[in-house]
């Protein structure tokens, strides 16, 4: 009779146990939601480096500078806003104090601004001209865009699935987002602008140069894992 006692008790155990686990871990969907964008880029930067042995000590830095500035004005770049000065190196120092070599940044909006200061540097004999950096003004925004809108994929995925088995989705219990320090695909932006890309054809190899010239987009891309609660 006691063993009989002690079975139906641990029958009542087990039958406690399990519904304690069904409730502590309820049935659950896990899905993966994903959502991308591609932005045209509105920032480009450009690095510009005037060094005397470029013209073998003929022309000085402060010439080409000014020579430099005048022709973006005569583009309408703003100089006092887009034009910084990176770095001056006193690594050969001229008579007179000038320096030998003079680094740049350059901030530009549009590709077709930066074919046509291309252009014109190249025509100065300034060939050390390379894109540092292609972004948008409001990159940020635009993660965060894509990333509610990775997580809402995510709920409407797991209710399409729940739906198919007669079912609702709950809350939400789990979501795991490992896309912090993810960067976006960029165009390849370490092209040099040298001085030979403008050859003998003159001014139409200026204007085939100024159509070409294109930047893919940005293209953002997010991840999320998600566990959603079946009711």
């Amino acid at each position: 009779m006691k063993r009989i006692y002690l079975l139906l008790a641990t029958v009542c155990m087990a039958f406690t146990a399990t519904a304690q686990t069904t409730e502590a871990f309820p049935s659950y969907i896990q899905v993966n939601g994903r959502a991308e964008k591609e932005v045209t880029p509105d920032e480009f930067y450009l690095s510009i480096v005037i060094n005397e042995r470029d013209s073998k000590g003929k022309i000085s830095v402060e010439s080409q500078r000014n020579d430099m500035i005048a022709a973006l004005k005569r583009l309408g770049i703003n100089i006092e806003k887009q034009l910084k000065v990176a770095n001056l190196s006193s690594e050969f120092f001229k008579k007179k104090s000038s320096v030998a070599q003079a680094k740049y940044q350059l901030q530009l909006s549009t590709a077709a601004e930066v074919a046509k200061v291309w252009q014109a540097l190249d025509a100065l004999n300034i060939s050390n001209v390379s894109i540092a950096k292609v972004t948008h003004s409001k990159l940020q925004q635009f993660k965060d865009e894509v990333r509610i809108a990775a997580i809402r994929n995510a709920r409407e995925s797991a209710q399409t699935l729940a739906t198919a088995i007669g079912q609702q989705i709950g809350k939400c219990f789990y979501i795991y987002d490992s896309n912090n320090d993810v960067l976006p695909h960029y165009y390849n932006n370490k092209i040099m602008m040298r001085s030979g890309m403008m050859d003998g054809a003159g001014v139409e190899t200026a204007a085939e140069e100024e159509e070409t010239l294109e930047f893919k987009t940005i293209k953002l891309e997010y991840n999320v894992q998600t566990k959603f609660v079946l009711e």
